[in-house]
């Protein structure tokens, strides 16, 4: 059996176990995907330890995919121009590097950004695959995070501009990690988010995913917007990941449905 997982922390949320699964049954492929739970100081020696126990491929999420990039021996182009990598193989001992989330997020938006205003929000590595993706789609972007100066450092890394709280814009874009507490309420994501005062734009999406609509999902809905949730863009990455890996066609349905849960 070949292996493959999640590497994050945390990661008890992740649904990608049971969407990954699920697309290896419907491909007939005898693989199996885990959730593997790891701290920043573990993460390097983890991953180098990942081949010799079975595991072809891993998925990473927060807080690692920065370094995942780092400590690759090779990386695709999107992950090397955007600094972050969500998607590792594992070939002959040797690690490389892919950036799913940017054709994720684009495959989940589902319409061009050419032309369009987006307001990323977070400085992060999913933050920096939002940026790349929506500004090579032609997007005109700005960044916010409540520490100004890592959003004016990613801004500055790709060329686009930072501001210093949110603003009206076409495309909004969560890739914090406001709101995966489930106890987060409306109001403790507009405080933590700086949105007072801001109408919701006309399409939102929330990385964040969880059993029923985000906070952020519920203002957007009430202002009116369209929301593109966090399981539709795991869906997208997922089988970017998955084709990668295994080198057949992802079952999107097949996938879409396990991430959703009955």
């Amino acid at each position: 059996m070949k292996l493959a997982g999640v590497l994050g922390h945390p990661v008890s949320h992740s649904r990608s176990p049971a969407m990954m699964n699920a697309a290896f049954a419907e491909l007939g492929l005898n693989w199996h995907y885990v959730r593997l739970p790891v701290p920043s100081a573990l993460f390097v020696a983890t991953v180098r330890a990942l081949p010799a126990s079975g595991y072809l491929g891993a998925n990473v999420t927060i807080p690692h995919k920065v370094a995942a990039l780092e400590l690759a021996d090779e990386a695709t182009g999107a992950a090397g121009a955007i600094g972050a990598a969500n998607t590792l193989s594992f070939t002959d001992g040797a690690v490389a590097a892919d950036n799913t989330d940017a054709g994720g997020l684009l495959a989940a938006l589902g319409e061009p950004v050419m032309g369009s205003t987006a307001m990323v929000l977070g400085a992060g590595g999913a933050a920096r695959g939002a940026v790349w993706a929506l500004r090579e789609a032609g997007a005109e972007v700005s960044v916010w995070n409540r520490t100004l100066t890592r959003a004016a450092a990613l801004a500055a890394d790709f060329g686009v501009r930072q501001v210093d709280r949110p603003q009206a814009a076409d495309v909004l874009v969560n890739t914090t990690s406001v709101g995966l507490d489930p106890a987060t309420t409306e109001e403790d994501l507009i405080d933590a988010l700086w949105l007072d005062g801001l109408d919701p734009p006309a399409t939102v999406v929330d990385m964040v995913y969880g059993d029923g609509p985000t906070p952020l999902a519920r203002w957007a809905v009430r202002g009116g917007g369209r929301v593109v949730d966090g399981l539709e863009v795991l869906v997208g990455q997922g089988a970017l990941s998955l084709e990668w890996w295994t080198g057949r066609p992802a079952p999107l349905d097949v996938m879409r449905r396990a991430a959703r849960g009955p």
